[in-house]
């Protein structure tokens, strides 16, 4: 059986790549992914905390099973987003977008 430190040292890793790619890069799918990034990290530890608590519960599960689906809504939102810029801007650099004509 692995141990739980082995999960959180794998979501530790996760988090800090995700995030570097929020705060060192300049394109906006890039930051977006790196939040996704961070949110399965979270993830990984709801899951691995409730595997390794006595009573055995899904309450980690379930909790994870929310975060996805939250995860999934920023996505559809935040590309949406990154297009609408894109369309004005013509750049999806994230230092180069100064303010959004309204």
């Amino acid at each position: 059986m692995i141990p739980l430190s082995h999960f959180l040292t794998v979501s530790a890793v996760l988090f800090a790549i995700g995030l570097y790619g929020v705060l060192a890069r300049k394109n906006a799918v890039i930051v977006l992914m790196g939040i996704e990034i961070m949110m399965n990290a979270a993830n990984l530890n709801l899951i691995a905390f409730s595997r390794f608590l006595p009573a055995n519960r899904l309450t980690g599960q379930l909790f994870a099973l929310f975060g996805i689906t939250i995860a999934a809504a920023e996505v559809a939102v935040g590309l949406a987003l990154v297009i609408a810029i894109f369309r004005m801007v013509k750049t999806i650099e994230v230092d180069r977008i100064e303010k959004l004509k309204g």
